[in-house]
Parts: structure tokens; sequence; C-alpha cells
């Protein structure tokens, strides 16, 4: 799992005052899980494309597949 304290800094970036253990932790397997999906797109789209080396390019197109 990742650094809750990096997703806390995140939350308070965005105006929180102050961001509880729990919401920090909640945010970030949020945050983890659709990191994962990112990721795993950008291999597919690199292995799609002959490559074993994921590029920029793998992780924007990846991203838009996501986008809400």
């Amino acid at each position: 799992m990742l650094s809750s304290a990096a997703f806390e800094r995140i939350l308070k970036h965005a105006g929180a005052k102050r961001v509880s253990a729990e919401a920090a932790e909640e945010f970030a397997k949020i945050m983890e899980d659709r990191l994962l999906q990112v990721a795993t797109e950008a291999v597919a789209l690199a292995k799609h494309a002959g490559r074993k080396t994921v590029v920029a390019s793998d992780i924007r197109l990846a991203r838009k597949k996501f986008e809400a």
C-alpha cells in the first residue's frame, strides 16, 4: 500500500485544513486502485505496440480511458 502521508498532503493541497488518518488511508486505497488500473492499461498498450518499455504516451492514453 502507498503511504497515506502523501495522500494527506494532496488533500491539504486541495484545500483541506485537517485530514483524519482514516480519511487519508481511504483516499490512498481508492487512488491505489485507480493507479493500478491505469498502470495495467499502460502495460497492455506497450505490449500491443511490441515494446517492453512503458513510455509516457502509454500513461497518457491509459489515463484517458479512465477519465470520468
